[in-house]
């Protein structure tokens, strides 16, 4: 049963639930770039897929508009998979299930994906209407965005005409987004030696954060699940003696992590007592430091009772890494930098270089961190690659980048971002705000492929993205599709 079925624009509505209902977390966009296609075929219009599966449609101008210079429409077709904790779904073959509250709406249980779904939903609104005055247009699909942009990396842009680029990846009505930082993925690797060890098995997990997307909310002090797992066991292992299995959290780099959990041994059965004293002595510490940020902030802990009998603690041997193996991951995973690094000292407000470390996970052998790594100074994201790698090489570690992308750099004279801006007060008798940010968005990618290519991000409202708290309002939809209507016209004009 449609749930937006009632919404206006109905053709964007329509556009944007059927989105929901096909798989297309990062990495499993097949699906979602197949269907685009079938699209753009039934309808008779000319497509490129390339084999990363971005793809761009083309549609002439309308009568009167057909001479005038294209304009790019871009979004991108991932989105980030986050769920609440005991949700089921399986992201690579469901779609999602969505809520309508009022104007409000939502994913029952997870991320929405308006963040770059409603992208996708206008861009084939635009396509499919017959009765909207455009200027020629080519809309871009992109790929892997969410996992350092990789689909625009790859894109070959030597087939568009465009000089003047609208993305649509924004979530906040009312901002002109003209410039961004750059960033890359730096994973950390870490190799691990096991032992077989005989101890009582326990699982110790970091519950209730926040979290949040990584570039939007890094100024926000909330805290990281996976660094304060490893601040937990460094504070453990100075007090008794435990063994680790393994560490985990986090799903997406670019996302604040909300949970991570460790699987340790103790030595003692006696230490039982005194891992609780130390968790309810770190809880407080911890609830403390973050009252603002993060009120429902947990540590857990519970005897993993899987070979054994509910109500019986047993002793229990397992493969858990050698103690030189154990002080280097704690050591790197609590000594790694993490947050704000430095601030922008001519913008006010903005963050210049961070980091989140989003991933970590354990395989045989093996520990991995991944890092998302932004900055709007190229020196500075090299430097602070550099400190990781540093260190990351001296606890005996290796380290891989992946996704590297430019800085969005703003633009002083940009004819586009009058227009704009000029048509929002028409339409709104106030003036946008024209605002950097410290998030990333492709425009920088094309910007340094396209010779003299003009850029501009904007969007409906959208709250708390790459979490499964996100939301859209529909009514803000609804302007900023009257918004961009009314911006092409303008643009076919001059």
């Amino acid at each position: 049963m449609a749930i937006l079925s009632e919404l206006e624009p109905k053709a964007v509505f329509h556009y944007f639930e059927e989105i929901c209902s096909i798989p297309h977390g990062s990495g499993n966009t097949e699906e979602l770039s197949d269907y685009c296609v079938r699209w753009a075929q039934k309808r008779g219009l000319k497509f490129r897929q390339d084999e990363k599966g971005n793809v761009i449609i083309w549609k002439p101008g309308t009568m009167g508009l057909e001479n005038s210079e294209p304009v790019m429409i871009q979004g991108h077709l991932d989105m980030v998979c986050e769920k609440e904790e005991g949700y089921e779904i399986a992201f690579d073959r469901q779609g999602l299930t969505l809520e309508l509250k009022g104007n409000i709406i939502s994913a029952k249980g997870t991320t929405l994906g308006g963040d770059d779904g409603i992208a996708i939903a206008y861009g084939l609104a635009l396509l499919e209407a017959e009765d909207i005055p455009h200027p020629p247009l080519e809309v871009v699909f992109t790929v892997d965005e969410e996992i350092g942009m990789l689909g625009a990396d790859a894109f070959v842009c030597s087939d568009i005409q465009s000089k003047k680029m609208l993305n649509l990846d924004s979530e906040e009505e009312g901002y002109l987004l003209a410039g961004c930082a750059g960033g890359v993925s730096v994973t950390a690797q870490f190799p691990v030696k096991e032992v077989r060890k005989k101890g009582l098995p326990v699982i110790l997990s970091i519950a209730g954060l926040q979290g949040g997307h990584s570039g939007m909310e890094i100024d926000k002090g909330r805290g990281n699940a996976c660094q304060l797992l490893g601040r937990i066991l460094y504070e453990l292992n100075q007090k008794l003696i435990i063994f680790i299995s393994r560490i985990d959290g986090g799903l997406k780099d670019n996302a604040i992590p909300r949970e991570a959990k460790a699987e340790i041994l103790l030595e003692n059965s006696e230490d039982l007592s005194l891992l609780r004293e130390e968790i309810e002595t770190m809880k407080k510490i911890l609830q403390h430091e973050f009252h603002a940020t993060d009120r429902g902030i947990q540590i857990l802990w519970e005897v993993d009772k899987t070979n054994f009998g509910e109500k019986n603690f047993a002793m229990e041997e397992r493969e858990v890494w050698e103690e030189d193996s154990k002080s280097r991951v704690i050591t790197a995973l609590y000594c790694l930098p993490g947050g704000v690094q430095t601030m922008n000292h001519e913008m006010e407000k903005l963050v210049q270089t961070s980091l989140n470390l989003g991933i970590m996970s354990t395989k045989k052998g093996e520990v991995s961190f991944t890092f998302s790594v932004r900055s709007s100074v190229e020196t500075e994201k090299k430097e602070l690659v550099n400190r990781i790698r540093c260190l990351t090489e001296f606890a005996g570690g290796t380290i891989s980048l992946i996704g590297d992308y430019p800085a969005w750099e703003y633009r002083n004279d940009s004819p586009l971002r009058q227009i704009m801006v000029k048509k929002y007060e028409e339409l709104y008798g106030k003036r946008p705000v024209i605002q950097v940010i410290h998030a990333g968005v492709e425009c920088g990618l094309f910007a340094g492929k396209i010779p003299e290519l003009d850029c501009v991000s904007f969007g409906p409202d959208m709250k708390d993205i790459h979490t499964p708290k996100e939301s859209m309002d529909a009514e803000s939809v609804k302007r900023t599709w009257e918004y961009l209507l009314a911006v092409l016209q303008e643009l076919g004009r001059n």
